[in-house]
């Protein structure tokens, strides 16, 4: 069974896959990249191609999504999906994924306002055209995100199964033991497994997977989701992190189209 650690791009899926990965998949709870691998990330081009589908096509990886994740999900474990889709339903006939594959989600949010800043220095791409994805959508591509604010609410329905944890960006970054607690504690809920808590490995997990030491960690040893600019020079994935602050570095033409098109998802989760 799936449990995916969904979030809009640049909301902190890398650090919370890094702080899990450290933890369930190491013997000391100490981090490395070669451990990112053991959470599985979806669409997968590899998987998708095996099956015989054209990754170049959003179409075909919409209608093939459910058949793709049975391939690889088994119903007698647990394993960890993460994904920038929303939760889709093509059509009403072709879902993103369903409850048969999926066990829960763990959904990660952060200020758009800092998304799209974020964004624009990953992609190596105006902040007007980050803005115009967070507010309008980007169209069928890899990854079906819709705006930001309809990718918020696509995962609310796991809500309702009481599957579905919130975490804030921003929480993690700030209070970071007490949130990666917290998402440890509804993972075993989710697996039916009495918690407890390996307390020598939990504090190598924070130390090892604070923004500086990935910063080190980047320049040391090749990071495969690191980018390149046009020039093709290579753009460091880690960087401000919970330091950029969006007052200091978004125009407010841009501030104000985020704040007027996002405003009702903005003042529900208190930036705003």
């Amino acid at each position: 069974m799936i449990i995916w650690l969904a979030s809009y791009p640049k909301s902190g899926n890398t650090l919370l896959r890094s702080m899990l990965s450290a933890y369930l998949f190491s013997n000391d709870g100490i981090f490395d990249f070669k451990l990112l691998p053991k959470i599985k990330q979806f669409p997968n081009k590899i998987l998708l191609e095996e099956l015989g589908i054209n990754f170049e096509d959003p179409n075909e990886i919409i209608k093939n999504s459910v058949r793709a994740q049975e391939t690889f999900n088994k119903k007698d474990s647990v394993g960890f999906v993460k994904t920038h889709n929303m939760l889709f339903n093509y059509k009403k006939k072709y879902p993103f994924t369903n409850l048969d594959n999926s066990l829960g989600v763990i959904y990660l949010v952060r200020d758009p306002r800092n998304v799209s800043l974020s964004y624009s220095r990953h992609l190596d791409i105006s902040i007007e055209q980050t803005v115009k994805f967070l507010t309008v959508g980007k169209g069928l591509q890899h990854d079906i995100m819709g705006n930001w604010s309809e990718h918020y609410q696509s995962w609310k329905p796991f809500k309702k199964e009481n599957k579905y944890l919130l975490v804030k960006y921003e929480d993690l970054i700030t209070y970071r033991e007490e949130t990666f607690l917290k998402i440890l504690k509804f993972i075993y809920s989710l697996r039916n497994i009495k918690f407890s808590i390996e307390s020598n490995k939990l504090k190598n997990v924070i130390e090892t997977t604070s923004l500086n030491n990935l910063k080190q960690l980047e320049k040391k040893e090749t990071f495969f989701e690191s980018a390149k600019d046009s020039s093709g020079n290579k753009i460091n994935f880690f960087d401000k992190g919970g330091k950029r602050n969006w007052s200091k570095e978004l125009s407010l033409d841009m501030k104000i189209q985020l704040e007027k098109a996002l405003n009702n998802e903005m003042r529900e989760l208190g930036y705003l």
